[in-house]
């Protein structure tokens, strides 16, 4: 049963990680377009999908406080801070994509987009980073104070997930739009990529050098160098489908990569929850509340949600139709009228 919930929760974060990622990298791009034009046509790729995105951070949420209640009071009590920011990015996202319409400043709300896409996204690399270094604990207690998870590593992280959504964020703009916008993200990608690339030899070298207690987990395992090899085969090709300027590759090169790196992160930190100090077993809530939830949630509630955005995703697959007279009157006026999407790619 505790497999079942641990399953479920890293289904959940990596689907998160894919799904937000790329609106969250969409709407970083967004703030540095200074077209009012590509602005809205930008908006218009992500409306079908934004709030569906965040949902599974929820589900995520939810799981490690009934599943794992040990975990979640750790991580609040050593996270807090930048859970409070990404938190509050996210708020600052929602409320400018819905007021930035009826603003009459509408700059400020298009700031605030970004902002709340920045720092959501910073926070979530600052909290991977902080975790992969690991947190400071005294007789199974987080001891590192409030500000205990700000490291130079950390930090790193943040900036290198930023670019690693962004660089998601592009892939989709080519994905799912054409003219302008198609070309500037195009023309973005090699620059994302490379800026990638830069961030992980940098953080294996300052893991290298700071002798990070993970970097043992790797040579106990060889076997974990089959997913940075995967990432690298992809890394590869999505080389090459930039070249051709291929639509529809990218995406889904970028999404294997992270995908990849998700993997040799959560087989890294096995069998902990919060390495090195809280195992999965040690962090599980009783088998009678797992078990409970199992037969709600687990077998009715999960499966009719990864359904949802199964539908959801095939019912807006292909480019959008976003012709010219679509983005003519001002900021979000037409992104309830998303047009029929041509046909799947």
């Amino acid at each position: 049963m505790v497999m079942f919930w641990v399953s479920v929760l890293a289904i959940s974060m990596l689907l998160y990680l894919l799904l937000d990622g790329f609106d969250l990298g969409v709407g970083m791009l967004f703030g540095l377009t200074r077209s009012e034009a590509s602005r809205t046509i930008m908006l218009r790729t992500i409306a079908p999908f934004w709030d569906g995105n965040e949902t599974w951070l929820i589900v995520t949420a939810v799981v490690l406080w009934s599943a794992f209640p040990v975990v979640y009071a750790t991580l609040l009590s050593a996270l807090y801070v930048p859970v409070v920011v990404m938190l509050a990015g996210l708020i600052l996202r929602g409320v400018s994509f819905e007021f930035r319409n009826e603003a009459q400043r509408r700059w400020i709300w298009d700031v605030c987009f970004a902002c709340g896409s920045l720092a959501a996204s910073f926070m979530q690399g600052v909290m991977v980073g902080a975790l992969v270094e690991g947190l400071q604990f005294t007789d199974g207690q987080y001891s590192g104070g409030a500000f205990g998870w700000v490291t130079s590593f950390a930090l790193l992280c943040g900036v290198g997930l930023s670019f690693g959504y962004a660089l998601l964020g592009a892939c989709w703009l080519v994905r799912k739009s054409d003219g302008p916008i198609r070309a500037y993200a195009h023309r973005a990608i090699p620059v994302l990529a490379s800026a990638v690339l830069a961030f992980l030899v940098i953080v294996f070298l300052h893991a290298l050098l700071k002798h990070l207690p993970i970097m043992h987990q790797w040579i106990d395992r060889p076997y974990l160098f089959v997913f940075p090899a995967i990432g690298g085969v992809a890394a590869l090709v999505l080389a090459r489908s930039i070249l051709r300027r291929d639509d529809r590759w990218p995406f889904r090169l970028v999404t294997l990569i992270f995908v990849s790196a998700f993997g040799t992160l959560a087989l890294s930190f096995w069998p902990y929850m919060i390495p090195f100090a809280i195992t999965i077993d040690a962090g599980a809530a009783p088998h009678s509340s797992l078990a409970f939830m199992f037969w709600g949630a687990g077998i009715f509630v999960y499966p009719l949600m990864l359904l949802y955005a199964v539908v959801g995703y095939r019912v807006f697959r292909g480019k959008m139709g976003l012709t010219a007279d679509h983005h003519q009157g001002s900021g979000n006026a037409h992104l309830g009228k998303i047009g029929s999407p041509h046909p799947a790619e």
